[in-house]
């Protein structure tokens, strides 16, 4: 399903397409799925969201760690499988809230760990004010992010140090 979202896009993917690839009539793939929203969200469910997997170690610089965590999250959900998957993602969502929901938390929730483990090491050393709430960060992270992915296109350097500036400039101790 991947390949066949990178290639063309949501749009461009067909039952019969998929049907033809796994080697199935279409009446099989309709006998288990209602429609290609429904088989994308199961692939997504089962397989990795482009951007949520992004593995930055700390160091004891809170902003360089937050530049290179939102860089690597946004270059993973800027190239052409993250884009594709982001927009079929609100396709997903709008046909199945239940399955959009559960898929958008698929990505959100290993980038609120990292975000919340990277600032209560920060509130720990008293760089950041303990009363921050570190999952309403990580949801401005993952805004920013999936607008870019939507929009087909990475984050730049400047953008993410602007977003960073403003972001320790409201959370400083």
């Amino acid at each position: 399903m991947r390949v066949a979202l990178s290639a063309g896009g949501y749009e461009a993917v067909t039952i019969e397409g998929l049907a033809e690839s796994a080697g199935v009539s279409k009446q099989t793939i309709y006998r288990w799925w209602g429609s290609k929203a429904a088989i994308l969200g199961e692939a997504l469910r089962e397989g990795s969201v482009p951007g949520a997997d992004a593995a930055v170690p700390f160091s004891d610089d809170l902003g360089a760690d937050l530049r290179a965590w939102f860089s690597a999250v946004s270059a993973g959900l800027a190239d052409a499988d993250g884009v594709a998957v982001a927009r079929a993602l609100i396709v997903v969502t709008a046909s199945d809230p239940a399955l959009g929901l559960e898929l958008n938390e698929k990505l959100a929730a290993p980038i609120r760990e990292w975000v919340t483990s990277r600032l209560s090491l920060a509130v720990a050393a008293g760089d950041v004010r303990a009363d921050v709430d570190a999952a309403a960060v990580a949801d401005q992270f993952i805004a920013m992010a999936s607008y870019a992915a939507l929009l087909g296109r990475p984050l730049g350097d400047a953008r993410v140090d602007a977003t960073v500036g403003v972001l320790l400039r409201g959370i400083v101790a």
